[in-house]
């Protein structure tokens, strides 16, 4: 028997009432429920969401890193990394999205949330891989998709697109090195075609 999913309006109002200072910001948009909370408060806040009768997310289905020194083009005020989460409700049918804002932004560290759901462990591994944003108490933190002597995390918003250093197999040496990018770096600016009936188009 599937549950009905409760309004969300319904759902940003009692997470509000239920977790009160505890969280910085809860909101609607696009009917999805996002949480905005401190990184003292992340874990404690993620244990009522998955714990307590009326949330009871019991699944971590996503999470991510964030880099917002670039956002939208804007000028941006707050911290520069945040970890996303989407959890879900299997029992009460809800989703909720919580957003928690890494507080150094020279070193980025959160509490990991693999205690509570198991499938944290990879996610929280991606996102220190490419982010570089280390997760308190995580039992295995290594890099899970670059090469084990990668140097610098990509997905950050300042790490050249062509990489710092670029490997390949030396014959003479048998095995592989490392040595600085040989590519030139480039922009490349797309082509906009302006001319009246271009291709027989009218």
């Amino acid at each position: 028997m599937t549950s009905i999913a409760i309004d969300p309006q319904v759902l940003k109002d009692q997470l509000a009432l239920a977790l009160g200072d505890k969280v910085r910001e809860v909101s609607l948009a696009l009917g999805e429920v996002t949480i905005i909370v401190s990184a003292a408060n992340y874990l404690d806040v993620m244990k009522t969401l998955r714990d307590t009768a009326g949330m009871q997310f019991e699944q971590l289905i996503d999470l991510c890193g964030m880099d917002y020194s670039a956002w939208r083009d804007e000028v941006w005020e707050g911290p520069r990394f945040a970890v996303v989460a989407h959890l879900l409700s299997v029992s009460l049918n809800q989703r909720v999205r919580v957003r928690v804002f890494c507080p150094d932004d020279d070193l980025p560290v959160i509490a990991s949330v693999n205690e509570l759901w198991a499938a944290a462990n990879w996610f929280e591994r991606e996102a220190f891989d490419l982010y570089g944003i280390v997760f308190d108490g995580h039992p295995d933190l290594r890099r899970i998709l670059t090469d084990y002597g990668f140097i610098g995390h990509p997905f950050r918003k300042d790490f050249p697109l062509s990489g710092h250093v670029e490997m390949r197999y030396d014959e003479q040496m048998q095995r592989v090195v490392y040595q600085p990018v040989t590519i030139e770096p480039r922009e490349i600016t797309p082509r906009v075609i302006r001319e009246e009936h271009y291709g027989g188009l009218h």
